[in-house]
């Protein structure tokens, strides 16, 4: 995805390098910290040279994908497809240097072979940043100049910067749209502003230019623009505070005085992050844990897990300091908005549907009534719910997986938002195709399309299935609108549309007919109903072993399909981990290994989530296998390591597997039980969840499971319900396998 107004800025020391390829300044990883709530390095401020002018953006134009957009891939000119595989089955291990951890500040014997150095420590409240840099060992006749350059825009972006030295400010814009070529929405007044302001008066300052320096120019406008500030010799340290905005450089300014004002010191600031944080994350206490090497702690793991699923879909709205009403522009309409709601952006819907949405429900559960009324605010803007919204929508990847979304929230209880509008919107999903759906084939970043939401959606009403030699990606399309149809009915049935409700459900069937029972995968079918049987063709991110399992509503009925039903379920699903076709860096391999325990092995689950878990994930900086997409990747980690995961979201179930902690304690929000709805906030109104599971990090098989002292039995399942108003949910755990959960789940058809 694209970058939205960005700005950059670059300490220095000396001679001011505006260009991207001079500036470069070293650093030892040893010398480097990172938690959720302050950020730490040491930089030798010596420049390492010129680099490689073939890595700035002006080298590459537009980019590989100017504006976003991509070229007709050769499989779609030769009969339909798109994307295959984006990530490699490949697992990077690295290994980082043990070093003692550090608070912010100047470390003992900090710039050892620097002459000179630069210790940056940098935190932040929700709209601004706060850096504090330190100009180390800047004494004697070596003394250099201290300065801050900030880049407003690059090459192809006109933009403009202002220095204010009586305010002691840099302030500007940048209207950098990256993808703004993809998708119908066109905000040609977009621009991302800021303002930057100092705890040292300016000894001089300039505009540059791309590597043109005006000394003295306070204002500038224009492409690849920049300002820089330097500071007397005699100045060890400077603070910066930069407000962000989307709406006015003066709403960037106030964001300044409303989140960290004057006064406001960079250790207050820290420990005001950190109290944030910590209201999240020390919800959680974990007991007795597999001791393993440091690279694989499952603490630091999950912790990391639960910090980074807890960062999307992030609010887009800005404080007005009116009490609860709050601003924001929007892409779609090219225009600033208020309301006294918070407004998301950022939904990778593809990715997040599966898992992250699930644990928003449990873990920020004040926040999922804004989210749902945000998509049917792009809703009533636009007339479709979104697809990949970044600021505007993009029609990146494929389906209406807002509808599953939808279902999710209301199968949880939350209700805070506009139910008949959710039904139009989801209706409108299920039943009315894209603008010009024959006429295009909606491949992968395909330029200037209409909202794309079901594209194909013509022919699977008309027999079922998208057609291959008529749409892109089309298998993957089919298999995931059969399961949006199962969602839709959901939201349906919330919305007394029973009868539609019925008709969707009885549509969610759909994913048969892409079953070849002679081969005994699912395949592409073209627009005459014969097989494509090109393992290239119709797939999204994945191939035929993937998109076998892609059945989420119904895995039983998908195991009557195969010979052998159940147990040859079971032996292509040992093919498929055994083989190496399970890459879990992708979305679709995530409910995979929770497929046995739904069709009666609930050993095989717990041993493939173990192995996937160990395989994909560690505490380095290498520790996930593929893209986090937006809190997806983790969000598997921390429902897996609690012992569930919602194989299918649309529905309040979650599929029992193997936990990895001996117990673990939630404290939940209290708007985690009551659908999120104005409730006594304090401890008064939360509950406590207690976990156990004696043994866990070396028995991984489930021997029995009770909820508040209730056996559960038959399917291995655990409800929504039982989670957030249970008080204990014990797990007995086994070193062997047992019988338990080996009923698995009932088909819903018979096929």
């Amino acid at each position: 995805m694209g970058e939205l107004g960005q700005i950059v800025l670059s300490p220095g020391m000396g001679d001011v390098r505006p260009l991207f390829q001079d500036r470069g300044l070293a650093f030892r990883k040893s010398d480097e910290m990172s938690t959720a709530y302050v950020y730490e390095v040491l930089l030798d401020a010596a420049p390492t040279g010129t680099q490689n002018w073939n890595l700035t953006e002006e080298a590459a134009g537009g980019g590989p994908v100017p504006g976003g957009a991509g070229s007709v891939p050769d499989t779609v000119e030769e009969g339909a497809n798109g994307r295959t595989r984006k990530r490699s089955a490949e697992i990077q291990h690295a290994i980082r240097d043990d070093h003692a951890p550090k608070v912010y500040g100047r470390a003992e014997n900090a710039t050892d072979g620097y002459n000179h150095a630069i210790q940056v420590a940098m935190t932040a409240s929700p709209h601004v940043g706060y850096l504090r840099l330190d100009f180390l060992d800047n004494t004697g006749e070596n003394q250099l100049g201290p300065y801050v350059l900030i880049q407003a825009t690059r090459v192809n972006y006109t933009g403009q910067i202002n220095i204010d030295p009586e305010r002691m400010e840099i302030s500007g814009s940048n209207p950098q749209l990256l993808d703004y070529l993809l998708g119908p929405d066109h905000p040609n007044s977009f621009k991302g502003y800021f303002v930057s302001r100092f705890s040292v008066p300016f000894s001089s300052y300039g505009v540059s230019f791309g590597g043109n320096m005006s000394q003295g120019q306070a204002q500038g406008g224009g492409k690849n623009l920049g300002a820089y500030v330097k500071f007397d010799k005699t100045v060890q340290r400077v603070e910066v505070r930069t407000g962000v905005s989307f709406v006015s450089v003066e709403q960037a300014r106030k964001n300044i005085d409303l989140e960290i004002p004057d006064g406001v010191t960079f250790d207050a600031a820290v420990n005001s992050l950190k109290s944030a944080w910590l209201e999240k994350l020390g919800r959680i206490t974990i007991e007795g844990f597999n001791k393993t090497d440091a690279a694989h702690d499952p603490r630091t793991i999950f912790y990391t897990g639960l910090f980074h699923a807890l960062q999307y879909p992030s609010d887009f709205s800005e404080p007005t300091g009116n009490g609860s009403l709050r601003t924001f522009y929007s892409g779609y309409t090219d225009s600033v908005h208020e309301a006294n709601d918070s407004y998301y952006q950022s939904w990778s819907l593809w990715d997040t549907y599966r898992a992250e949405h699930s644990l928003l429900t449990l873990f920020a559960p004040e926040r999922v009534n804004s989210m749902m009324r945000t998509l049917l605010r792009i809703f009533d803007w636009t007339g479709r719910l979104p697809m990949w919204a970044n600021l505007k929508e993009t029609n990146i990847m494929i389906g209406t997986n807002a509808d599953v979304v939808l279902a999710n929230a209301l199968q949880r209880g939350f209700r805070g938002f506009n139910l008949t509008k959710a039904w139009q919107a989801v209706w409108k999903d299920a039943y009315i195709p894209p603008d010009n759906d024959t006429q295009l084939l909606y491949y992968d970043r395909e330029p200037n399309t209409p909202y794309e939401v079901r594209a194909g959606l013509t022919a699977y009403m008309d027999h079922g299935w998208v057609d291959n030699d008529r749409w892109s990606e089309s298998a993957s399309r089919t298999l995931d609108y059969a399961f949006e149809d199962y969602a839709a009915s959901i939201v349906a049935q919330h919305a007394n549309g029973n009868l539609t409700a019925a008709a969707l459900f009885n549509r969610s069937q759909n994913y048969v007919k892409l079953w070849d029972s002679e081969t005994q995968f699912m395949h592409a079918r073209n627009s005459n109903g014969t097989f494509t049987r090109d393992d290239e063709w119709g797939w999204t991110e994945g191939d035929k072993w993937v998109y076998t399992f892609n059945v989420m509503h119904d895995p039983a009925g998908l195991a009557t399909l195969f010979n052998g039903g159940r147990e040859g379920m079971m032996t292509k699903l040992d093919q498929h981990f055994d083989g190496g076709h399970n890459l879990h860096s992708n979305e679709p391999a995530h409910h995979v290994p929770y497929l046995y325990a739904t069709i009666g092995y609930p050993g095989n689950t717990a041993e493939r989530v173990r192995e996937v878990a160990y395989d994909n994930y560690n505490a380095t900086s290498a520790g996930l296998s593929g893209n986090e997409d937006l809190g997806q990747m983790s969000a598997w980690y921390v429902f897996s390591a609690l012992g569930f995961y919602p194989v299918n979201p649309a529905s309040d179930e979650y599929v029992v597997g193997s936990p990895f902690f001996e117990k673990v304690t939630l404290r939940f929000h209290p708007a985690a039980t009551t659908g999120g709805n104005a409730v006594e906030h304090g401890e008064k109104g939360e509950r406590t969840l207690t976990i156990t599971a004696p043994g866990a990090p070396t028995s991984p098989y489930v021997k029995s499971l009770k909820v508040d002292g209730r056996d559960v039995t038959g399917a291995p399942v655990l409800r929504h319900k039982d989670i957030v108003t249970a008080q204990r949910i014990e797990f007995e755990m086994s070193d062997e396998p047992t019988t338990w959960g080996t009923q698995g789940l009932t088909p819903l058809f018979t096929v």
